[in-house]
């Protein structure tokens, strides 16, 4: 039975830690701000822009895609690096990836809406049981 359990904690860490990595991932689409529109053409420098380089981002953000937490605003877009001195490179664009939008559901998820729904409803139901308790005395 100790090796079933250990087994078990660790399949558990395994997906705490993958959920933590998702939410993470959710948690940096918020913090990605346009900097400026360029003419001609209307390109969009993104701050802080959300890579998808990694595999475990890619599965993280497909994840939240599937879950309803984002949307695809625009698919194919051509994004690019600065050089490391901080210089447009040539070419401009080496890749294309989506660009995404945060839902109401995903938003819910970054502020942890469900945490504090559920511990109103448990201090409310607290309070009733303590009321009750009170007026039978």
């Amino acid at each position: 039975m100790g090796i079933v359990q250990s087994i078990a904690r660790v399949l558990m860490t395994a997906n705490w830690v993958r959920e933590m990595r998702i939410r993470r991932t959710l948690r940096a689409l918020s913090r990605q701000r346009v900097a400026l529109v360029l003419k001609p053409g209307k390109v969009l420098v993104i701050e802080r822009a959300v890579e998808s380089t990694d595999e475990e981002i890619e599965a993280s953000l497909r994840t939240c895609l599937i879950r309803g937490w984002v949307e695809v605003l625009e698919n194919a877009l051509p994004n690019g690096r600065l050089t490391e001195d901080q210089r447009l490179p040539n070419p401009l664009f080496t890749d294309v990836s989506p660009l995404y939008r945060i839902t109401d559901s995903g938003w819910s998820v970054i502020h942890r809406d469900r945490l504090w729904s559920v511990t109103a409803v448990i201090f409310a139901a607290a309070s009733f049981v303590i009321a009750v308790l009170a007026i039978h005395r």
